[in-house]
This record gives structure tokens, C-alpha cells and sequence, in this order.
């Protein structure tokens, strides 16, 4: 499935069993923790189905699913369910055959945790700039904070001698920060991809890669959706859909 169906919401009739041969991702499409699960399964050609959830308006069902209420979440046809990202992605490449996304060497499996740790602070402060400019704040200082961050991340990948994050091909690292990248627009950070050429080098390449392409959502139909997100509009989930 695409993903692309409308999202079930409160007051929706919980979904059947996962069908045999098929894994459930519990998901909402423009929910850049999702995406790295869609990612994955786009990666390694896990035959799957999308339920979208209405983050504002959550089923009750859906905490049977997800405990906290977060996407992503996983169904087994047996009903085992998998939530918080990291742990669905790493699950799905455990799980599944095909190409393995996460390196085999403890050191080099410890090297790509830890740069995904360094990217957790990054994060945060991509959305410190985000909630300052929602309240009309300067974030001159905000940005600088980031850049600093950003800039150790250009140096982790400049260490690592190779075009991608996790080697010579994208794998889980590169799907697992890619997401926010694909966001730069709507934290209006884009101008700082032009100080950081292995940075840049880098998302040049991974916009070419299949599964990117099968879960991109172009920058203006991101920005619509956090608009209608952050006015608290239960409809905002749907943006974009017929």
C-alpha cells in the first residue's frame, strides 16, 4: 500500500487481523518518525500495509497498538506489535531477509548509534528554531545554536571517508536521519546545506535513492500540512488527499 488512504480517527472501527505474509505499519504520512519505518520497509521490499492515524483526533483502538499513541507501530499477522522508531527499524531488518541495512561489526554498528545520537540534539534544536518562529521569537541565536550542532555533523561524515553516512550505500543511518532533512524547508534552515559540502554531497545522493523517492513529500505540501497542524485542524493529517 501507499500510504495514502485517509487516516482512521476517534470513533473508527479497529482494523482486522494483519493478513498472513504482510506486516501492518501503523503510520501518519508526513510524520518524519514514520517515515523512517517506511523507509526501511521501501529499503528491504517487506511486503507491508499502511494504517494512517489522526494524531489529533486518535481512536481509541490505537492504544492497543501504540501505547504511548505515537506512530510508527508494528503488527505481526500474530498479532505482536513493535512501536518507537528506532526499534521498528532495527526489528524490520532482524526480521526480514534481503539486504541488511545495519552493519554486521559491533564497532561499526556502535559508530552509526552514536552518530544518531549526535543527530537526536540536532533535532531538537530544529524544532526549538520551529516552535520560536510559530511564536513570532527571533531565532538568530536559536539558528546558531544549530549550526554549531550541524556543523560536528559534517565532521562526523567527513571522518567517515565515504559518500553515505553508513558506507558506500544508504542503509539504516542514512534512512534514519534522512527524514528531517526532507524538512529543512519548513524549519527554514535550508541556507546552511551550503556550508557543510559533505552534508550536501550527501543529500544530493539520497535524494536519488529509490526508497526516498517512494516516500518523499515535496517541501510545499510539507509546509501546508504543519500550518493546518499547528492551527490544531483534525483535517490536517489528510492534506493534499482527494
Amino acid at each position: 500500500m501507499t500510504g495514502s488512504q485517509r487516516s482512521l480517527g476517534k470513533g473508527s472501527t479497529a482494523p482486522g487481523p494483519v493478513p498472513e505474509g504482510l506486516i501492518r505499519l501503523y503510520s501518519m504520512r508526513f510524520c518524519p518518525f514514520a517515515q523512517r519505518a517506511r523507509l526501511v520497509l521501501t529499503a528491504k521490499g517487506i511486503k507491508h500495509e499502511v494504517i494512517n492515524i489522526n494524531l489529533k483526533n486518535k481512536p481509541d483502538w490505537f492504544f492497543e497498538k501504540s501505547p504511548h499513541g505515537l506512530v510508527p507501530s508494528l503488527e505481526t499477522p500474530d498479532g505482536k506489535i513493535i512501536y518507537e522508531s528506532p526499534i521498528v527499524c532495527d526489528y524490520l531488518d532482524e526480521a526480514y531477509p534481503g539486504k541488511k541495512l545495519t552493519p554486521a561489526d559491533p564497532y561499526e554498528k556502535a559508530q552509526e548509534k552514536m552518530i544518531l545520537e549526535q543527530f537526536s540534539g540536532i533535532t531538537t534544536a530544529m524544532y526549538k528554531i520551529l516552535f520560536a518562529k510559530k511564536d513570532n521569537q527571533d531565532v538568530t541565536e536559536l539558528k546558531a545554536q544549530f549550526f554549531e550542532k550541524f556543523k560536528k555533523l559534517e565532521e562526523a561524515l567527513a571522518k567517515r571517508n565515504s559518500p553515505y553516512f553508513g558506507g558506500q550505500s544508504a542503509s539504516m543511518i542514512d534512512y534514519m536521519i534522512w527524514p528531517w532533512f526532507e524538512r529543512f524547508t519548513v524549519f527554514d534552515i535550508e541556507e546552511y546545506l551550503e556550508k557543510v559540502p559533505n552534508i550536501s554531497a550527501w543529500q544530493k545522493l539520497m535524494l536519488q535513492d529509490p526508497s526516498v523517492k517512494e516516500t518523499y513529500t515535496e517541501p510545499d505540501v510539507l509546509l501546508s500540512f504543519l500550518k493546518l497542524y499547528s492551527q490544531d485542524s483534525v483535517d490536517a493529517v489528510d492534506y493534499g488527499l482527494e
